[in-house]
């Protein structure tokens, strides 16, 4: 974290978007899960519509039993899945169906597995700790074998909530590499993807009139803070989301309210900013169509359908290795 945050600070403009794991302690967590109950954010409540809408016709094209989640979060889409896959077992069949979450927050994984186990009794659930850049790889290698000694059987991978948005186009195609690389014959992957659609509705949805986005925004300081004992204060900085039309994506900032100079201990930096300057804090990348289909194929995939709700503002990306 100190070398990343170290070249973000140093960068030009400042940007510390290609590391959006730093928003999620416990605290960027909450403040996340309030969103996605905001008027203004659409994503989760319209994701959540095309899974009530798809979930059986999505779980009739494979016979699964691993549903792996990466950035599972409160895990509140994944029943839905959940409901359709036992749904879909045969009349007296005992194979147990596993639920495998990735998330870099240890305290969302404990409480939503605590809450599955509850509603699910039947479900095994193998949760993991860790980030995209080191832990997704042998998550994905990971064989777990039945009861009897037998493989699994085939895999749907999905990584929902538009996350996908979030990496730089590298970034995103180094992800997708590798998750094509974890796929095993009979394995399916679901990605959630964001939309374009106009700025003012995309503009809203990462700047909400209760202002719960920008104490998401800071939380990210306040990390910074804790973890490497900088010098930040929340107070003296405002949020700002605007979306870039050239590049079809949001782009979240932090702009600093004065001249001021903080001290990042652990990054053994002291970084200036001038009054009015920015720092790039996220990117949310919108996609259309053609360009799902078009990163599907430059990672070696291909898109089998993409489901949509009726105005087309979220889409889920059904595919298998190409």
């Amino acid at each position: 974290m100190a070398r990343n945050v170290r070249a973000g600070l140093l960068a030009t403009p400042k940007d510390l978007s290609p590391w959006p794991k730093y928003f999620y302690d416990a605290e960027g967590s909450r403040l996340f899960e309030e969103i996605t109950r905001l008027p203004e954010y659409y994503q989760t409540r319209t994701e959540a519509s095309i899974f009530r809408q798809r979930a059986r016709q999505i779980v009739s094209r494979a016979r699964w039993r691993e549903l792996v989640e990466l950035g599972s979060g409160s895990a509140s889409k994944t029943r839905t899945l959940l409901d359709a896959m036992f749904e879909a077992r045969a009349p007296g069949e005992e194979v147990r169906l596993r639920y495998v979450p990735l998330d870099v927050s240890e305290s969302a994984l404990k409480e939503s597995g605590r809450r599955l186990i509850r509603e699910y009794p039947e479900l095994e659930i193998h949760g993991f700790v860790g980030d995209f850049e080191r832990s997704l790889e042998p998550l994905l290698n990971a064989h777990t074998k039945a009861d009897d000694g037998e493989s699994s059987g085939g895999r749907l991978v999905v990584f929902l909530g538009g996350t996908i948005g979030n990496f730089t186009p590298e970034r995103r195609q180094a992800f997708l590499d590798e998750i094509r690389a974890g796929l095993r014959p009979g394995d399916h992957l679901l990605v959630g993807v964001d939309l374009v659609k106009d700025a003012r509705t995309l503009e809203a949805a990462y700047d909400d009139g209760a202002g719960v986005t920008e104490r998401f925004n800071k939380n990210l300081l306040k990390v910074i803070n804790e973890r490497l004992g900088a010098g930040f204060d929340p107070d003296l900085f405002e949020h700002r989301a605007i979306y870039r039309t050239e590049k079809t994506r949001i782009e979240m900032w932090l702009r600093s309210r004065v001249e001021q100079e903080v001290y990042v201990a652990g990054a053994d930096l002291s970084v200036r900013f001038e009054a009015g300057e920015c720092m790039r804090t996220e990117i949310s990348a919108k996609f259309t169509p053609e360009s799902v289909r078009r990163m599907f194929a430059e990672a070696n995939l291909q898109l089998l359908d993409l489901y949509t709700d009726e105005r087309e503002l979220f889409g889920l990306a059904f595919g298998a290795r190409a």
